[in-house]
């Protein structure tokens, strides 16, 4: 077996840690947060929320399932760098192409293997999600840690223009086309319009900074506001707002859910060191029912002053679920005076491809909200 180069993992706060490169042979920098997922390193690597971050694996084993040409979430990797304690030493799966390390390596993505991710994952809980980088080309950590201080925050970043289509594309049904709907992306995965498919919609796929008459042109019957990176404080609302004032329906996941919490009045917050992985449990205050869920955020909605409804100028919203561990605001719901929903959202992800499915039904409800009549029809 090859002999890996020495790398380091330097955080913001001076801790360091040391083990192998994995991957690329370089350096890098981002935000440090961990995943708390056993499966689905695939879709967690290619997923666009996760861009300009240092994703570290709690899970122990990584890379046994390798890589196949189905699960991807995006065209690329686009995690800034990669943490695992034990890298798997080969691929078994019937669907594998090619080695995670081999994929790594030839998309340029500086990992570190040989870390302990226990206590690396316990230090970010105590202290925080904060910037890092890892390098296998020079193991200077007081080197390394200069260039950390002065790389960017993820508070006040706009990464929407690095992660957004170039140009509108359409996903169509299957089958029978019944509905339309805009998505708008601000990183969207490739599963969110396959879910849509599966229902009979056909989605049309909308750069981050389309306008109202854009929405509009493709005849939507209701609008997506996808997961994206970033600092939802820094996204501009005047889409959001103008599909709430011509009465559009909209449905939002993810970042998706900050920007409709924003447009409705609250505040977005960075959490202490996020939601990351698939096993985080959530209550519908609707229903009662608890159900596990992926989540990918490291900013939240800030919860209403008083209790868990609030006027908006677009009638009243309510905080219509909360997660269990931390009673963070997970989605939200506007309704008119006669009770008829206008735009929905949640923090997590339904689409997960990795799973779990228990949030799947929201589609459902995305479909039924697109057959109303608009709000202002």
């Amino acid at each position: 077996m090859t002999r890996r180069a020495p790398a380091v993992l330097v955080l913001e706060d001076g801790r360091v840690f040391r083990g192998e490169a994995y991957g690329a042979v370089g350096e890098t920098l981002g935000e440090a947060v961990f995943s708390t997922g056993m499966t689905g390193y695939q879709e967690t690597l290619t997923d666009p929320s996760y861009h300009r971050q240092i994703v570290t694996m709690t899970s122990p084993h990584i890379g046994n399932t390798g890589v196949n040409d189905e699960d991807d979430e995006s065209s690329r990797i686009w995690v800034a760098g990669f943490v695992v304690r034990q890298a798997s030493r080969t691929a078994s799966n019937w669907r594998a192409k090619r080695s995670l390390e081999d994929e790594l390596a030839a998309q340029g993505i500086v990992g570190i293997c040989g870390v302990d991710t226990r206590a690396l994952t316990r230090h970010l809980r105590e202290r925080g999600a904060m910037r890092a980088g890892i390098s296998s080309v020079d193991t200077d950590a007081d080197a390394l840690l200069r260039k950390v201080t002065a790389s960017p925050q993820m508070a006040g970043a706009n990464l929407l223009a690095d992660v957004t289509t170039r140009q509108p594309y359409v996903v169509p049904a299957d089958g029978e086309t019944r509905l339309k709907v805009a998505a708008i992306d601000f990183g969207i995965k490739r599963n969110t319009p396959r879910r849509m498919a599966e229902r009979g919609i056909e989605t049309h796929v909308l750069p981050a900074s389309s306008t109202v008459d854009d929405v509009l042109a493709v005849g939507a019957d209701a609008v997506f506001l996808s997961n994206g990176p970033g600092d939802p404080a820094t996204a501009d609302l005047t889409l959001t707002k103008a599909l709430l004032e011509r009465g559009v329906p909209v449905f939002g996941i993810c970042f998706g859910n900050q920007v409709l919490g924003r447009t409705l009045g609250l505040d977005t917050f960075k959490l202490r060191y996020g939601h990351r992985g698939i096993n985080q449990p959530v209550l519908d205050r609707a229903t009662g029912k608890v159900e596990v869920t992926a989540h990918n955020h490291g900013f939240a909605v800030k919860a209403p002053e008083s209790g868990t409804t609030f006027a908006t100028p677009y009638g009243t919203a309510e905080v219509s679920h909360i997660c269990l561990n931390d009673d963070v605001v997970e989605g939200l719901r506007l309704s008119n005076e006669d009770g008829k929903v206008l735009a929905f959202s949640v923090q997590y992800h339904p689409e997960a491809a990795a799973g779990p499915h228990d949030a799947d039904y929201l589609f459902d409800r995305l479909a039924e909200l697109a057959r109303q009549e608009p709000a202002n029809a």
